[in-house]
């Protein structure tokens, strides 16, 4: 791992920084450790006008991505044009140079490197250090405007020792696993991001009970391929396992769990749902569906066939009841997607109870197979259209009637950071154990786990969807799930 923080000289003012997250839930996770080893160096953070250093977590599973970090890239330097910018993540993992080309970055830090971020801020902002912080060999090129660490060795890729707090995000992610090595078609993770790693378990148990001894309420444990945590290990330890002793041994409120594989999905885990959902852990499963067609998941390179997710939704659904809340990833438009096999994932969702999905139309990255696929069998863009817009319908009509189901019921929630105009008008932005956004009617601090009864549905100012509307049910409202779910069943 890099050098730790330089401890000759001081800042002479309190310098400021801003990170902005691109991408999935670990993405996240990279941003707030960041920020946490620099908060804890004695920087500020501040918002992207006032800082001294942004930070910019690219993500680079679409080409919409990219295009997002270069138009924030360029939006930085309209806006602050003295900042220094540095580029990490997956964008600056795939295409280092390009990002350096950019006018106005002075870094770019490949995921092989995102664990020296920190240091490399530091030495930025740290006027008058007596040696540099990042040594001459451990810059891997430069360019006439920027620093470039990046390469396929992945030494440097965790920041492990960052402690995950309850603060600006009242649900922090605690990722636990990076990389993957799945070779699905479509997708540039492999290469962006390495073969799979996981976290130890010392680690892990360490940093959940650093959370609960901070009075972290909610922890959502993430990862790139989550499942396959421990495989790498030299215990081989299953992903079930960890989870139980830190449900049982760590006095952890509530756990969430990031998006797993279909396949991940073991007897034991969903065991997990059924002993311990709706007490210390979310009632919320997320499996990657992509398509419900056979023949395009195999195209796709993808391990499970559309019966086994299935029949995986229904084991969730038996293990943890009807209030779960299951969601997945849908690509549209995959090459050679024909009608038919659109059909066939139109027609697997009506089926399914699903309480949201997240869409894409499929994005050809370069270097991967689904690349050469496109050039050979694109899908027209109209047909992309029609089909993300039949889904787009069929899962509005899905979710609205799943948060309608809640009406005159109790559930579980956390108090988020609610925005300023809800606080205006006395609301509370809260989400429930089972992944539904509510305003409850009075003013609460964030962080508070209470007992809501769902009132209603109102519509949301930033979406489409509707969000659920409630007040604090007194009768059964405690500290803990575990005991509201035990009053709420009476």
């Amino acid at each position: 791992m890099a050098q730790e923080f330089s401890s000759v000289g001081m800042l002479e003012k309190m310098a400021g920084f801003h990170i902005e997250n691109f991408g999935c839930r670990a993405a996240r996770a990279d941003g707030e450790a960041v920020s946490a080893r620099l908060l804890a160096a004695g920087l500020t953070e501040s918002e992207v006008s006032a800082a001294d250093v942004v930070v910019v977590n690219t993500c680079s599973v679409t080409a919409e991505a990219d295009r997002d970090a270069r138009a924030f890239v360029r939006r930085t330097r309209r806006l602050n044009p003295q900042a220094k910018v540095v580029v990490t993540g997956c964008y600056a993992q795939r295409a280092p140079d390009e990002i350096a080309a950019l006018d106005g970055v002075s870094a770019v830090v490949g995921n092989s490197h995102k664990g020296m971020v920190p240091q490399i801020v530091q030495e930025m902002l740290e006027a008058k250090v007596a040696a540099p912080l990042i040594s001459s060999a451990d810059l891997l090129s430069s360019s006439a405007s920027a620093r470039i660490w990046a390469d396929d060795s992945f030494a440097h890729s965790y920041i492990e020792d960052a402690q995950v707090l309850p603060g600006l995000q009242t649900r922090p992610n605690l990722k636990i696993q990076e990389g993957c090595g799945n070779r699905c078609t479509f997708c540039v993770i492999p290469t962006t991001r390495g073969g799979s790693r996981s976290l130890t378990v010392d680690n892990i148990l360490k940093q959940v009970r650093g959370f609960v001894a901070a009075n972290g309420k909610e922890l959502v444990i993430s990862g790139i391929n989550l499942g396959r945590w421990g495989w790498d290990l030299p215990e081989k330890r299953p992903l079930a396992s960890l989870l139980r002793e830190t449900l049982s041994e760590t006095g952890l409120p509530r756990l969430r769990l990031s998006s797993i594989e279909p396949m991940d999905w073991t007897p034991e885990l969903i065991g997990l749902m059924r002993e311990f959902g709706g007490e210390n852990l979310a009632r919320h499963a997320h499996l990657p569906l992509q398509s419900g067609s056979d023949a395009v998941l195999r195209r796709m390179h993808r391990r499970y066939r559309p019966w086994h997710y299935q029949g995986k939704v229904a084991d969730l659904l038996e293990a943890a009841g009807p209030e779960l809340a299951v969601g997945a990833d849908v690509m549209v438009g995959f090459p050679g997607e024909t009608d038919g096999e659109f059909r066939e994932t139109y027609d697997l969702i009506v089926g399914l109870p699903f309480a949201y999905l997240h869409l894409f139309p499929f994005s050809p990255r370069p270097g991967t197979r689904g690349w050469e696929l496109h050039r050979q069998s694109p899908v027209a863009p109209q047909a992309v259209a029609e089909r993300m817009a039949a889904l787009r319908d069929l899962i509005a009509g899905k979710t609205h009637r799943f948060r309608a189901g809640f009406v005159g019921k109790t559930l579980s929630a956390i108090t988020l950071h609610t925005p300023e105009r809800t606080a205006a008008q006395g609301r509370t932005s809260a989400l429930t154990d089972n992944f539904l956004p509510v305003e409850i009617t009075e003013a609460i601090p964030s962080n508070r786990l209470v007992a809501v009864r769902i009132k209603g549905l109102r519509a949301a100012h930033e979406t489409a969807a509707s969000v659920l509307a409630g007040e604090i049910d007194r009768a059964s409202d405690s500290e803990g799930p575990a005991s509201m779910f035990k009053l709420a069943a009476l």
